[in-house]
């Protein structure tokens, strides 16, 4: 028994130091996308003035005051950002067995952008710091009545989770849309952060944020094994000891978290939820738990790196981060509906 039980640990074993190496690889890939992101832009600084900038700031410096007010928060929001729908995109896709399923299958970006619109416009809130508390209440809003409406009592399948959220989702684009075309001031702010940008922010957002993102987290991966059973069918994982309608509710809060508190940071990111588990799965493997740890550091890297492009391919002007992930997502989309096949 023994003689053929240690052939597999050791498979086990080398996959895990596999696994791990890629994931550091990985790391040093997003702590050079977070170097690009302070250096680089309408004015390149030199890695030496960056490092100065946050270790032994000059009053009066231009590029010092640069990266600090300017590039640190702009780079904070994006990593933030992009850990959040890089989770909220793996969790997703593991609970609904659907490869295509974004947080937007839950309404989470719609039903953060209409509380949004409902907060300019009803509340006279015109800064961002002051709207992300709406965005937040509008995603758990959205997610909990697709839910209800899914499930009537009872846990939603995955094509009814879907097809609620899709219809819930067109439903309250057409509200937003209404309220957009009878007050031209509310369009003019809301564009600005529906485009998904990481301009103009504050550490402010972050540091009342973060928090939720934190408790995303350790939900989805307290979540992880259990999601790992689902896959297999409801019917074998309670077989296993798993609550299946306990575990999607679960993995809905933590999408709630994770995906909302993005959104409210830096608008309605489209593609990277859906996008990043793709591209680092053949590194992760199947297992949930390294799928959320290397969708986690993807997306953060994919948000930062958009950010950075976006401010270049335009100088002096910029392209905002959520245009460029959408275009660089694009792609990847279209690869993956052409090889999906729908039953």
């Amino acid at each position: 028994m023994s003689l053929a039980v240690a052939p597999v640990r050791a498979d086990r074993a080398r996959g895990r130091v596999r696994r791990a190496g890629s994931l550091g690889l990985l790391l040093v890939l997003l702590l050079v996308v977070v170097a690009a992101s302070l250096a680089l832009g309408s004015r390149t600084i030199a890695p030496g003035q960056v490092l100065a900038a946050l270790v032994h700031p000059v009053a009066g410096d231009v590029d010092h005051a640069v990266v600090r007010d300017l590039r640190v928060p702009r780079t904070v929001l994006g990593l933030l950002a992009g850990l959040g729908l890089g989770a909220a995109g793996a969790l997703m896709q593991g609970v609904t067995r659907n490869p295509l399923a974004d947080p937007g299958l839950l309404g989470v970006g719609s039903g953060a952008s209409l509380a949004v619109v409902v907060a300019i416009t009803w509340f006279g809130v015109t800064a961002p710091s002051g709207y992300i508390w709406f965005a937040l209440l509008g995603a758990a809003a959205a997610t909990l009545l697709v839910y209800g409406l899914a499930g009537r009592g009872s846990a939603p399948s995955p094509v009814t989770l879907a097809i609620t959220g899709t219809a819930t989702t067109a439903v309250l684009t057409s509200l937003i849309t209404v309220v957009l075309l009878t007050d031209a001031a509310t369009l003019q702010q809301y564009r600005f952060w529906s485009v998904g940008s990481l301009a103009g922010r504050d550490l402010a957002a972050a540091g009342a944020l973060w928090p939720y993102l934190l408790a995303g987290l350790l939900l989805a991966f307290g979540v992880g094994r259990s999601v790992d059973l689902l896959a297999l069918g409801d019917d074998v994982a309670t077989g296993l000891g798993v609550r299946a309608g306990r575990a999607r509710l679960v993995a809905g809060g933590a999408v709630v978290l994770l995906a909302g508190t993005a959104t409210a940071l830096a608008g309605p990111l489209l593609l990277v939820g859906l996008v990043v588990p793709h591209l680092v799965r053949p590194l992760a493997g199947l297992a949930q738990r390294w799928v959320l740890a290397f969708s986690v550091v993807g997306g953060a890297i994919l948000v930062v790196a958009a950010d950075v492009v976006g401010r270049l391919i335009a100088r002096p002007a910029e392209v905002e981060a959520g245009i460029v992930a959408a275009f660089l997502g694009a792609p990847v989309l279209i690869a993956l509906v052409r090889r999906t096949r729908l039953v």
